[in-house]
């Protein structure tokens, strides 16, 4: 046999005598497939019905039968009786979902005899008996059970409950229904009153904290002949505005409404009895008075219409209870004025965009003297925005006249401006991007900058983000809007700076969809050049071209005192060659000799007689695609920078040419000479101590040059041949540090003499530049880049 729970054992026991036990439980399960979609009817519920289908049958009651029980005298447990009574209030239906998610509806009544009042609970197969019944209206309910409420008892029908409705006059004895509707500015604190009124206002429904749950409210602003008042909704209630479907213009009855007194105002909340009829009410239509912004004043729960001119971050902040609270601002424009709006918590969520038209309706106007505008609106947890709401044209196309300002500028047009600080809006891409800095303000603070180059289709421009803008995400080839820029005049070019009050977001699509692609832009912006056709002076250029050598970063002191790091280069194409200088962060570039690379807005430079470029902070170096190059191999660029000459050919000026020899004698035994660390000149060893005559210092550990010069020979002449730095190692096979090393360990300079003496009778190929020797009158060669070595 099933078990089931005690107490639908004890309803059982009522009927024992007419039914088995089995027959009970099958019948309990036919009235659940038979009420499947009712949500709220439990398993006891469905004992109730079988136990009522025999008491009924049989016409014999359990309890006493009485033909309607008084409300005093019910009792909790108290099941299948009749109520006689008048209906003081009907609540709203309201929604549920049970725990097994069904969905379900309720509504409450308040019905009242000459003895007391009760509730009474309408469930969701109830609810359509509520078309045919109203407030002061004398009825009978049939069939319901008393149980224990949250307040205290009350009744609740089923499914096979009815009411029929009686004639009032017969019942003279009941208490009367208060069918009075009270005025607006009748209304004190402590009543409940039936008000008929317009909707004037629907605010958005706000959250709060409730014990730890969410709470709901949303306060509604509604308007009779006599005045307008507040007309709260609490928690579910707030779902009312959609049930019924409520809009401000709409006219309502309020019936059964509660009164309250806050700081000092009346306003009017829903009860859990009270009730909300939308109908056609005989109430003024509401004219709407909009302040213009010109006009601004110290106002409360004013309505505004304006232009949205600039939008501001949201600021996050601590209060002093240790919660967090936002806040926003914004400005407002029309044909009148301007005025700053500030939007808390919640509202600083909304999005508005720069252009936007916005009402504010119960906004409160107050003076700012550091708004820029002199007063300042501020919403609150009643106000209510509306982003682009519907307007009459007329005021639609002076707004549009006001905004024509309001869009973003082309960054070509950025010339134009002649003044610093001037707020711009640009929409661009990134070009390029550095890493961000940080650096010391007078304050002691420590701030953080970064810069970038944005580009459209008209030009580029170098943009300052300061802080909190410098941790904006972004990469290369990002598409950026950029609001509230401030430009700053340079000599030659307009900056900007983007600091707290910019704004740094992603454009619409509709925005992008004109924007040209990275590469586009880039070929735009960078004039593509071969080495030989680089001029001094050269700004936006880019040039691809293959490494043909990387030299080893060397540390130096700038002029302020900090280190710095340079790195030698030299980069060739089909054209040409051209000495590249990588400063600081570019100096650690993961880069070898052979490579390809593209390196965009270098400084190209002139130094003695010779075009260089140099890439430092604002400069992009990238490996090129080799499938996407058109450079020759390393080897047939060298074939064609690189002539080979025999040695009587050689002449003064004579540059990257390739001459092949024997080694025929050394030329002097000292191979590393002392330098000055600051300028990278000789020193003297003078009174036991380095000077360096050029920076006129004592220098207490130089740096040490390796330099090396050999005598070399071919069928048709010899020269001598000078190598410095990585070329004199290579020859060597030995570093620097390890020269110093045997040097110091041998207390000799000339202890290394045998290991150069060894590279006579070799036969050496090198790349080197030919330059006239004054002193010797001889044309000599500089090595650049050792070729072989054989022996």
């Amino acid at each position: 046999m099933r078990e089931m729970s005690q107490e639908i054992k004890d309803e059982y026991e009522k009927i024992k005598d007419k039914i088995s036990y089995e027959e009970f439980l099958n019948k309990m399960e036919e009235y659940k497939k038979e009420n499947a979609d009712v949500s709220f009817i439990d398993d006891i519920s469905f004992a109730h019905m079988v136990v009522g289908d025999y008491i009924n049958e049989k016409n014999e009651a359990i309890e006493e039968k009485k033909e309607f029980w008084k409300i005093k005298d019910l009792e909790t447990g108290t099941q299948h009786i009749n109520l006689l009574g008048i209906i003081m209030s009907i609540s709203n239906v309201k929604k549920f979902t049970s725990k097994k998610g069904k969905e379900g509806k309720l509504a409450n009544m308040i019905l009242a005899d000459d003895t007391g009042r009760i509730r009474v609970v309408l469930w969701t197969e109830n609810i359509k008996l509520l078309d045919k019944f109203q407030e002061g209206d004398v009825v009978k309910i049939n069939d319901v059970e008393v149980k224990q409420g949250f307040r205290e008892d009350e009744t609740h029908m089923n499914i096979r409950s009815s009411m029929e409705k009686l004639e009032s006059k017969d019942y003279p004895d009941f208490p009367a229904y208060n069918d009075k509707i009270t005025p607006i500015n009748e209304i004190k604190g402590d009543m409940e009153v039936n008000v008929v009124a317009r909707i004037i206002r629907i605010p958005r429904i706000r959250s709060f904290d409730r014990n730890g749950r969410e709470g709901k409210v949303a306060s509604l602003e509604v308007q009779d002949k006599s005045g307008s008042m507040q007309f709260t909704l609490w928690n579910k209630d707030t779902n009312l505005i959609d049930d019924l479907d409520l809009s401000e213009g709409d006219s309502i009855k309020i019936l059964g409404a509660q009164s309250r007194v806050r700081n000092g105002e009346v306003s009017l909340s829903h009860s859990w009895i009270g009730r909300i009829v939308k109908g056609d009410f005989d109430v003024p239509e509401y004219q709407e008075n909009v302040l213009k912004l010109g006009d601004a004043h110290e106002i409360r729960n004013v309505t505004l219409v304006g232009l949205v001119s600039k939008v501001y971050d949201t600021i996050t902040f601590e209060r002093d209870d240790g919660s967090t609270g936002k806040v926003k601002s914004m400005e407002l424009e029309d044909d009148t004025g301007a005025i700053r709006l500030t939007l808390w918590n919640e509202d600083t969520d909304v999005d508005i965009k720069k252009g936007d038209i916005l009402k504010i309706n119960g906004g409160n106007i107050e003076f700012d003297d550091y708004s820029g505008t002199n007063y300042r609106v501020n919403t609150n947890w009643n106000s209510k925005l509306i982003i682009n709401p519907p307007i009459d044209q007329k005021l639609k196309d002076v707004l549009s006249e006001v905004g024509k300002y309001i869009k973003p500028v082309k960054i070509t047009d950025l010339s134009n401006i002649e003044d610093d600080g001037e707020e711009v809006d640009i929409i661009g891409r990134v070009v390029n991007l550095y890493e961000p800095n940080e650096f010391q303000r007078d304050d002691g603070t420590t701030g953080l900058v970064r810069t970038a180059e944005i580009a459209d289709e008209t030009g580029m421009v170098r943009v300052s983000m300061w802080d909190s803008k410098a941790e904006y995400p972004m990469k290369e080839g990002d598409a950026l809007k950029i609001e509230n820029a401030r430009t700053r005049l340079g000599d030659y070019q307009v900056d900007l700076s983007v600091g707290r009050t910019s704004r740094i977001m992603k454009p619409s699509e509709e925005e992008t969809e004109k924007l040209p692609s990275l590469q586009e832009v880039e070929s735009m912006i960078y004039q593509d050049k071969k080495i030989n056709d680089l001029s001094e002076g050269d700004r936006d250029v880019s040039i691809i071209g293959r490494i043909l050598s990387m030299g080893e970063p060397t540390q130096f002191t700038k002029s302020d005192g900090s280190s710095g790091i340079v790195r030698s280069m030299e980069l060739a194409d089909d054209t040409g060659v051209v000495r590249a200088s990588l400063w600081d962060d570019q100096a650690d570039a993961p880069l070898k000799e052979g490579e390809a690379v593209k390196i965009e807005n270098p400084r190209v430079n002139l130094r003695n007689n010779r075009i260089e470029i140099s890439v430092g902070r604002t400069t992009i170096i990238t490996k090129h695609e080799e499938d996407e190059s058109s450079l020759p191999t390393l080897d047939k660029i060298q074939e064609k920078l690189y002539p080979s000459k025999k040695i009587e050919d050689i002449e003064e000026g004579d540059q990257n040419i390739k001459v092949t020899g024997e080694v025929i004698d050394i030329r002097g035994n000292k191979i590393l000479f002392e330098m000055c660390p600051n300028c990278n000149k000789r020193v003297n060893w003078v009174d036991d101590a380095y000077i360096c005559d050029i920076c006129g210092e004592e220098i207490e550990k130089p740096n040490m040059l390796m330099i090396i010069g050999l005598m070399v020979e071919d069928d048709t002449g010899t020269i001598s041949i000078t190598f410095f730095r990585k070329s004199a190692e290579e020859i060597l096979g030995m570093t620097t540090p390890e020269a110093e090393e045997i040097i110091a360990a041998t207390g000799d300079e000339g202890s290394l003499e045998e290991k150069v003496g060894d590279l006579v009778g070799r036969q050496l190929t090198v790349i080197a530049d030919a330059s006239f020797d004054e002193y010797n009158e001889e044309v000599r060669l500089n090595a650049k880049k050792m070729v072989d070595v054989k022996i």
